[in-house]
């Protein structure tokens, strides 16, 4: 059996139906398994006053991951928190955290900024996801 790959799947909760999706993928891909290390909707520090707070929390679910999942699509760009998240995977570990970016299915547009950052950029394919992350882990 494979070995279990530890993921950070980067999100916005406002997008969530594509993080549902891309969970769904991966859970339906077989021979694959995973734990992931992502920040849940419910989790209280997303209420939290303070963005350092939130860094932190961040920074420790992805310090356990192999690699940082996220999705390309042009909303990215536009959050703030997607700028911190490829900080603490690109500087923030003596070994910095490969980066994936998933193009969401069927899109026209993708978010540069993202995709610049990436060690790999994949289709919104679950083979082609589980490949880039075998590859890079």
């Amino acid at each position: 059996m494979a070995n279990k790959k530890n993921i950070f799947i980067s999100h916005s909760w406002a997008y969530s139906d594509a993080y549902d999706k891309l969970i769904k993928l991966l859970d339906d891909r077989g021979h694959f398994p995973y734990s992931n290390y992502s920040v849940p909707i419910d989790d209280p520090i997303h209420n939290s006053p303070y963005d350092y707070q939130l860094y932190e929390a961040i920074k420790a679910k992805i310090s356990p991951s192999s690699c940082v999942l996220i999705i390309a699509g042009v909303y990215s760009s536009y959050s703030k928190w997607i700028d911190k998240e490829i900080k603490i995977a690109k500087t923030e570990f003596y070994t910095p955290k490969p980066i994936i970016a998933i193009e969401p299915w069927a899109s026209e547009r993708t978010s540069k900024l993202v995709k610049d950052n990436a060690d790999a950029v994949v289709k919104w394919q679950k083979d082609k996801i589980v490949e880039a992350i075998r590859d890079l882990t």
